[in-house]
């Protein structure tokens, strides 16, 4: 096949497969989800979409509730050490467990969801969270604890599912500036939970906060029925009906006409599988993609989770603090090497302020996807977060302290931002929820082992644990610059099948209705 040099380069092989696909009569007008999203346009059912699911893709509740459950394990931290008397590794296992259960059912989930659809996956995987998060509260031992808090990873993991069905729905060239405003919902649900942490745990206590973090999973069910089934996973299985219905309602509530002629039906297409994403044409793709993913986690939940020890134990100047005890309190607990160490208002506002940061680069950041791209973009934000972890070791005031973990916040919230936009568009649609699940289990990797460093070995080696997240850092930001695809204003990729057998399956770049048409004639 005779193809320009750039569709060479970014056209992308995968394996033979045998399919039989439906050809439109003649001189018949047809259309793509593609072209009928890029038709219809931006418009009110997009503001609703994002006002109900956030910017991601997730529900606005779902969102909050997500960045409540994860804001929720540093703020009780503390309190479940001195109720349970637990040391610093056992602290630290609750965190990884919850990223446990995220890395196993992250992948179970993303196959499920492209055999099954998004939306079944996504109402499932919220329902879960909410029942078992709810259940942690009565949790009556450490062990029950760690297990059900496991239980809430494996139910957020399906969270993913709503970042596909909304980037699936929105035009190209507003990816790039309405995914990343997902922060703002991410932003409320970690305010709001350290807000109510200082009211709630003093005088309740922490089972009660997480019942009541459990309320926006719960709520969920009276607005889930307005989020669409994704009308490009409709069409990979052949429910051209239900795409076709689903295009036509965002047509009418975005006072939009419909392309002209009808929906085209591709050919019966398997559903992705784990050996797509090894294929020599992805391979190098996937696995940066993958470091990229981990690298982030890493870094972004280390930071979480060293701001919460970094006030919990008063580590000042690269040095921990022994704790200062009453002289006059000679009790068993006061010698233990777990005594307790809460939080007090000083602390929940130094909280606050940092965690105000997710949002700070947020104008910065969109303007650096939009202009500089995807990949260059990520570059720059993974290497100013590698310096500012540095930074974190030199001495200086509480202030100085408050700043630096500010500007931490925000280049990781930078840093998730783009790798979540990048692999939703790079993977084609029948892989995207694979490769999704995929990197978000990859992801979870990361995620476990940050405890460990930021609850264990900073308390043992502070400038240690800060040289280990900076040279992960400098890692994820050379694996960025080198990409071998930038996705900037490019449409999502389509698959295509040519009517004989046997079929090769191309997933193409930027390609409409008349480049379909042409790749088609040539391959037949």
């Amino acid at each position: 096949m005779a193809t320009a040099p750039k569709e060479a380069e970014n056209a992308i092989g995968l394996e033979e497969i045998h399919t039989e696909s439906k050809e439109s009569p003649k001189g018949q007008k047809t259309f793509t989800v593609e072209e009928a999203v890029e038709t219809i346009g931006f418009g009110r059912f997009h503001i609703i979409l994002f006002l109900i699911m956030g910017s991601t893709g997730v529900h606005l509740f779902p969102k909050v509730a997500e960045a409540m459950e994860i804001m929720l394990i540093a703020v009780v931290s503390p309190l479940i050490r001195c109720e349970w008397q637990l040391q610093d590794w056992q602290v630290a296992l609750v965190t990884t467990m919850v990223f446990f259960g995220y890395m196993v059912f992250s992948i179970v989930l993303g196959l499920l969801a492209d055999r099954y659809g998004r939306w079944k996956i996504l109402l499932l995987s919220f329902l879960w969270a909410a029942y078992f998060s709810l259940l942690t509260s009565f949790a009556p031992s450490y062990i029950w604890f760690v297990f059900l808090r496991a239980m809430v990873g494996g139910g957020v993991s399906g969270h993913a599912q709503g970042l596909i069905i909304k980037t699936e729905f929105l035009p190209t060239k507003y990816r790039g500036y309405m995914l990343p405003l997902s922060q703002v919902f991410w932003l409320a649900g970690s305010l709001l939970i350290i807000g109510l942490a200082s009211v709630v745990n003093p005088t309740i206590g922490w089972r009660w906060l997480i019942r009541i973090a459990s309320i926006p999973g719960i709520l969920l069910i009276l607005v889930f029925k307005f989020i669409p089934e994704s009308a490009r996973y409709n069409v990979s299985t052949g429910n051209m009906g239900a795409a076709l219905a689903t295009l036509q309602r965002i047509a009418r509530m975005n006072g939009a006409a419909m392309p002209e002629g009808v929906l085209r039906e591709p050919a019966k297409e398997r559903g992705g599988r784990f050996k797509d994403l090894m294929h020599p044409k992805y391979l190098r793709t996937t696995l940066q993609i993958w470091i990229i993913w981990l690298g982030i986690a890493f870094a972004y939940y280390g930071v979480i989770l060293a701001s919460a020890e970094l006030l919990e134990r008063d580590v000042v100047c690269g040095s921990a603090a022994p704790p200062v005890q009453d002289s006059g309190d000679d009790s068993e607990e006061s010698h233990s090497p777990c005594y307790c160490h809460l939080f007090g208002p000083t602390a929940y506002q130094t909280m606050i302020i940092s965690t105000a940061g997710e949002i700070a680069l947020n104008p910065l950041n969109i303007l650096g996807i939009n202009l500089l791209g995807r990949r260059l973009s990520l570059c720059i934000t993974m290497g100013c977060t590698a310096l500012f972890f540095l930074l974190l070791n030199i001495c200086t005031s509480s202030a100085g302290m408050v700043g630096f973990l500010f500007m931490l916040r925000a280049l990781v919230s930078a840093n998730f931002n783009t790798i979540y936009i990048y692999t939703a568009e790079v993977y084609p649609t029948t892989m995207r929820a694979l490769g999704m699940g995929t990197s978000g289990s990859l992801c979870r990797v990361g995620a476990m082992v940050a405890p460990f460093i930021s609850q264990v070995l900073m308390s043992a080696s502070f400038i240690g644990a800060l040289c280990l997240f900076s040279s992960v850092c400098v890692v994820c930001a050379i694996s960025a610059v080198t990409l071998p695809i930038e996705t900037k204003g490019r449409a999502l990729q389509v698959c295509i099948t040519t009517p004989a057998a046997p079929v090769y399956l191309l997933c193409c770049l930027e390609i409409g209705a008349d480049d379909s048409a042409r790749i088609q004639t040539e391959l037949s």
